[in-house]
């Protein structure tokens, strides 16, 4: 114990904390957009096909983050676009999407003249080498996100689960729609530098189904979200360090844990009030 407390002296820790906390916030908000409306399918197809921009950069000689929030901005709006014509089935388009990242990006990153360049970063993530500019860059998502949601809570609510009546009421439903189809894009996207494309969406949909134990409102489900995302990341960043093993494996463990014990007292409750009856 006393070991984890004198890594809060270091900047490279002080960096993954606060990664950890935007992190949360930030997972909290869209994820429970994304659980809410049944879309996680759609968030896996954008995570893994943000790999196309990431080979492609990578190719250019341009930053990688960069290639990869532009490839998860078209891929989110296209699918949006695709489930509002229907003119090709939604799993479908997804399953195509996220084959054709993956694809262009290993093509692309084997094609980049020179080295090969390390992927297991890009898989895997790594919440520890998380330096001030992502974190600014975190800052910057998390505000911007949180403003869109305070300013314009309701529209987004009623577009998404109601887009019909939206439209009836004069509710501008395809501003909202793609406005957060690229917010989640950019969510996933910087949240792919700390906890990886293979662990990412285990982050926005972990600590909202641990909150969703409690209530199926909306606005609540988002606080709750951020309490056990943060519990999750502390304690996962605390396992990491004294076991000494990946942080961002070790953060999705813990939050899988977290929502498993948590669940199984909840039956047990919900048992022990049946017998009582």
């Amino acid at each position: 114990m006393t070991d984890f407390i004198s890594l809060f002296q270091y900047t490279f820790f002080q960096n993954a904390l606060m990664a950890s906390v935007l992190i949360s916030i930030l997972a909290a908000m869209i994820g429970t957009y994304i659980v809410s409306r049944k879309i996680v399918f759609i968030s896996g197809g954008i995570t893994h096909a943000s790999f196309g921009g990431i080979g492609i950069a990578y190719f250019l000689g341009l930053n990688p983050f960069l290639g990869a929030a532009l490839f998860a901005i078209l891929t989110s709006t296209s699918i949006e676009w695709i489930s509002n014509k229907g003119k090709v089935r939604e799993d479908s388009a997804i399953a195509i999407l996220w084959s054709l990242g993956m694809a262009v990006g290993i093509i692309f990153v084997f094609m980049t003249p020179g080295y090969t360049p390390n992927l297991i970063s890009f898989l895997f993530g790594s919440i520890l080498s998380v330096g001030k500019s992502d974190i600014i860059i975190m800052l910057i998502i998390t505000l911007a996100t949180a403003i869109f949601f305070l300013v314009w809570y309701r529209p987004i609510i009623y577009s998404a689960f109601d887009p019909e009546f939206s439209k009836i009421n004069g509710i501008h439903v395809t501003f909202f729609r793609y406005t957060m189809a690229i917010l989640v894009a950019l969510a996933i996207v910087i949240s792919i530098r700390a906890m990886g494309i293979i662990l990412v969406l285990s982050l926005f949909t972990i600590p909202q189904s641990t909150a969703m134990l409690f209530t199926n409102s909306f606005n609540r489900i988002i606080p709750l979200s951020i309490l056990w995302g943060l519990l999750g990341s502390l304690s996962g960043l605390f396992i990491a360090n004294h076991f000494n093993i990946p942080s961002g494996a070790a953060i999705i463990f813990m939050l899988t844990i977290q929502f498993l014990i948590i669940k199984a007292l909840v039956v047990a409750v919900e048992l022990k009030k049946q017998k009582m009856r």
